[in-house]
């Protein structure tokens, strides 16, 4: 499918390139629309999942009393993911930085849930129907609240392998989690879907109208719900107001009442990658060149962290817009397909070295 994988040297690497050469969703498929990034993005955004899954709701209270949502995923071939099986792998879904749980993402959840997989969403405070029970949002790459949820996975599911996926700008919180927590993550192995690298950037280009408007718009009625909350820390008219993403962002986390900061000051805090190279778990990226939300590939992929980190494996394919990845028919995407075999030859890699070296499994 004219894929290219970019990464270091190494035996996971040979691994990963036989594993997913044998794979048929990297052979390409017939899409009548090749050419339409735009258009490929918003069929693959806005198709409903089949069948429509059924959700099992946790909430977790926070140290600071806040609150985040758990969604288990539910199907038709058996109960909540919360009560798989004991040698399931456990698989966290983050959305994108909007909160939005498009049809996509439910639909990598189901392939997974088909697979044995125990699938479970990850929805920041405020977001997805969330309650907003402390006047504070999380930024776009503190990854506090995802540590509190990955420790508490941890416990639920001692015996399980742990792995993560995210969508879109939600791989901005996936990537400094990685990089924060090092070895420390408790992550077997990630994945990031047209993942949003450099934050700032990001922010301040400013995206097609296509996706920067619908997203701007859902972010606004999930935080008018918090008006009242959130007058107390920031300019809610003035929050309500905004025109772009990058004011909203700002109004949000910079100009605030009882801590102001700068924007630089902000992401010096908030970027992706600041912290890359302490980063200890196998990470999948899946790139179109052809992305309309990324930016273009000579500015927006950072080429040399995949070519010089053992951990960092980059897919890149010319065609398949943003989370679009069309495959075969309509509403199937093959960068799920892809994902699902690299968790798989993941384990298949492990557990073969944990032969050859002769190393008890990590309890």
């Amino acid at each position: 499918g004219h894929c290219r994988l970019l990464c270091k040297p190494s035996a996971l690497a040979q691994h990963l390139v036989r594993s997913l050469g044998r794979s048929a969703a990297l052979r390409g498929g017939r899409w009548p629309w090749p050419r339409w990034p735009q258009l490929q993005m918003l069929w693959q955004l806005l198709q409903p999942p089949e069948p429509e899954p059924v959700v099992a709701r946790e909430l977790l209270q926070l140290p600071d009393a806040g609150v985040v949502a758990l969604d288990w995923l539910v199907g038709p071939w058996g109960a909540a993911g919360g009560s798989g099986g004991v040698s399931s792998p456990v698989l966290l879904l983050i959305p994108n930085a909007a909160g939005k749980v498009t049809g996509a993402l439910l639909q990598l959840g189901l392939r997974a849930l088909e697979r044995g997989f125990i699938p479970v969403i990850f929805n920041r405070r405020g977001h997805n129907g969330c309650p907003l029970t402390t006047p504070r949002l999380q930024p776009f790459g503190d990854p506090g609240d995802l540590r509190e949820a990955v420790t508490y996975l941890r416990c639920r599911h001692p015996s399980a392998s742990l792995l993560a996926v995210s969508e879109g700008s939600g791989s901005g919180l996936l990537l400094a989690y990685l990089g924060e927590s090092g070895s420390s993550s408790r992550l077997a192995a990630a994945a990031c879907l047209s993942p949003i690298f450099r934050g700032r950037d990001w922010f301040e280009a400013g995206m097609p109208w296509l996706y920067e408007w619908p997203l701007l718009l859902h972010l606004k009625q999930g935080l008018s719900r918090y008006t009242g909350a959130l007058a107390e820390v920031v300019d809610t008219d003035r929050l309500l107001g905004s025109r772009s993403l990058r004011e909203l962002e700002e109004t949000l986390f910079c100009r605030t009442r009882s801590h102001p900061t700068s924007w630089e000051c902000y992401w010096e805090r908030n970027e992706p990658l600041r912290d890359a190279d302490e980063a200890a778990v196998p990470v999948l990226c899946l790139c179109s060149a052809d992305d309309p939300v990324r930016g273009p590939p000579a500015r927006s992929l950072p080429r040399e962290l995949f070519r010089s980190s053992p951990y960092f494996f980059l897919l890149l394919t010319p065609l398949g817009g943003h989370c679009g990845f069309p495959w075969r028919r309509p509403g199937r995407c093959w960068a799920h397909e892809a994902v699902l075999e690299y968790f798989r030859a993941m384990a298949e890699f492990l557990r073969t070295e944990e032969r050859r070296k002769g190393l008890p499994r990590p309890r």
